[in-house]
């Protein structure tokens, strides 16, 4: 069904896999004028990569919404945000070779997102995944997309399906997945710090100079994100 609404359209998308590849799913939402979810839904891919989620996410979405109405899209993918805005052209102009000239990774999806691109106005915003403090409508389509993955089973609002349970990976405290999603704000340490942490999604470096890993667990403090135990020297 084709979600029409407003002058304006603000929606996420998001996809999971676990275990990458492995059970996997994509998930998107779309708000009201005052930022609330109001219509969703996620699908089951069986055993994919992270990749193919966020691209088939991504894809779904714009086949939901009505082209004649501008689009902002909302995604924690950079890899999948990059094909589609950055990449695209240089694949296109090479007959769909990568630079170092191999054949372009999940072509179909692609070249079916670049289809419903065509004509349309679509703003893309990279919004940072399982932040403090996040992106409320990322936040819903990640939790989406990781019940989806996890049960492999479609949900929806169409569905009558409840509210997607809060993830693993994103923090949340007393006011559970809805007061994430209503932009309700974790608990805080004195100077500004989070009493919670997570797993790090990307590598990084702490502001004590050493590095952290992919999924090693890490708070945030003053001047950005690191180790718990320089979270907690910071706060103090």
């Amino acid at each position: 069904m084709i979600v029409r609404m407003r002058e304006r359209v603000v929606a996420a998308c998001d996809g999971a896999s676990k275990g990458n590849p492995g059970p996997a799913a994509w998930a998107w939402v779309v708000s009201d004028d005052s930022g609330t979810p109001v219509r969703w839904e996620a699908g089951p891919l069986g055993r994919a990569t992270n990749n193919v989620a966020e691209l088939t996410a991504l894809e779904r979405l714009l086949a939901s919404t009505d082209p004649g109405v501008p689009l902002e899209v909302r995604m924690d993918s950079q890899y999948a945000m990059k094909a589609v805005t950055t990449w695209l052209p240089g694949w296109k102009r090479n007959g769909w070779k990568t630079s170092a000239g191999k054949p372009v990774a999940n072509r179909e999806l692609v070249v079916r997102i670049d289809e419903l691109l065509d004509g349309r106005s679509v703003d893309f915003r990279y919004v940072p995944a399982h932040q403090v403090d996040g992106d409320p409508l990322n936040d819903f389509a990640d939790r989406a997309a990781s019940q989806a993955a996890s049960a492999q089973q479609a949900a929806g609002s169409d569905l009558g399906s409840p509210e997607p349970p809060p993830s693993p990976d994103t923090p949340t405290t007393g006011g559970g997945a809805r007061r994430k999603a209503a932009g309700g704000k974790s608990p805080r340490r004195p100077g500004g710090s989070s009493a919670r942490t997570i797993k790090a999604k990307f590598p990084g470096r702490c502001v004590c100079g050493r590095s952290y890993a992919a999924g090693e667990p890490i708070a945030k403090n003053d001047q950005g994100w690191g180790h718990p135990e320089c979270r907690t020297a910071s706060a103090g």
